[in-house]
């Protein structure tokens, strides 16, 4: 098969396309055959070196995906030949990430996707969506009637936080920076979208709602007076990107409104947590409540400027296509 591979970190020319043996399953695992990989920042940090070092065997990159199971290791019972799944977290712990033509990851790291939700939507679910989940509590009974918070809503996670969020019965108001991501966000059903370069937006969401049950924050020090000033007590501010330079958090401030802040990497969301939010994902992907955003395609070959077009902060879901 062809494989998208690195054997050392560094920039994005560190990568190649090779021809390499077609994997077999294991016991407990699946080979899939993908169809569409979808490239999230996580992927080119790794790869860079930013997150990890040098890999101890050569690795394929990216944790999403979506194809069709083509082979079943021993043990597994309840994944077939010839269902179509979503994958998440591939290259975690694991050689086999999706940006070639086959993947071999543990079965529960498969999802079932449902007769007429594309690929493209399967491959663009995975680290976004059930981060998204997560943030948002991992079950969507207790948002009922809540008002939640999404800064950067035309974001892949903040997209996917809107539409959970939506689905699970919550007013939702978001920030963004531009006329474009604002038509995103609104597309996506936020209730509220708000240009947080404009002067006293803060005013402007207050007037909307004057306090948050929850905040779902993309950039926690950048954002932190914004959250401060919807705070009420029992708020939680859940944080899930590291900024360049850590902020400095004003513990008295936090303290009076008796805020809660919580830290979220998907990688390390205990497993009763993560199968919450995956099911959370499944049902609203089964009720048609997620979406795609734009798509910008690659090739296999063209996986380092996929990754490139990531880091430079493409507005979208880049998906590379084996």
């Amino acid at each position: 098969m062809r494989a998208a591979i690195y054997r050392e970190t560094g920039g994005s020319d560190v990568l190649a396309v090779e021809e390499v043996p077609t994997p077999e399953p294991g016991p407990g695992e699946v080979r899939v055959r993908i169809t569409c990989s979808g490239v999230n920042p996580t992927d080119w940090k790794t790869r860079s070196g930013a997150t990890g070092g040098t890999p101890a065997e050569p690795q394929v990159p990216h944790h999403d995906g979506a194809g069709v199971i083509d082979a079943v290791g021993q043990g597994v019972a309840d994944r077939q030949v010839g269902q179509r799944v979503w994958l998440y977290l591939a290259a975690f712990g694991n050689r086999w990430g999706t940006a070639a033509e086959h993947s071999v990851v543990p079965a529960e790291r498969t999802v079932v996707l449902p007769e007429g939700a594309s690929d493209e939507l399967g491959a663009s679910l995975g680290v976004p969506a059930v981060t998204a989940a997560h943030c948002l509590g991992g079950r969507p009974g207790h948002l009922r009637d809540a008002t939640v918070l999404v800064t950067g809503g035309a974001g892949a996670v903040g997209h996917y936080a809107i539409e959970l969020a939506k689905h699970a019965g919550a007013r939702v108001v978001t920030t963004v920076s531009s006329p474009e991501k604002a038509e995103l966000a609104r597309a996506t059903g936020a209730d509220l979208v708000v240009d947080y370069r404009r002067p006293g937006f803060i005013d402007e969401v207050r007037a909307f709602s004057p306090t948050v049950d929850r905040v779902v924050e993309v950039a926690l020090g950048a954002n932190l007076e914004l959250d401060l000033a919807l705070c009420r007590p029992g708020t939680e501010i859940v944080t899930y990107a590291a900024e360049a330079h850590d902020p400095t958090l004003p513990t008295r401030r936090l303290m009076t409104v008796n805020a809660v802040i919580r830290y979220v990497l998907l990688y390390g969301v205990p497993a009763p947590q993560l199968a919450e939010a995956l099911s959370w994902v499944e049902r609203a992907v089964g009720d048609g409540a997620l979406s795609l955003l734009p798509l910008h395609r690659f090739s296999l070959d063209e996986v380092a400027a996929a990754q490139d077009a990531v880091e430079a902060g493409a507005l979208g879901k880049v998906l590379v296509v084996p």
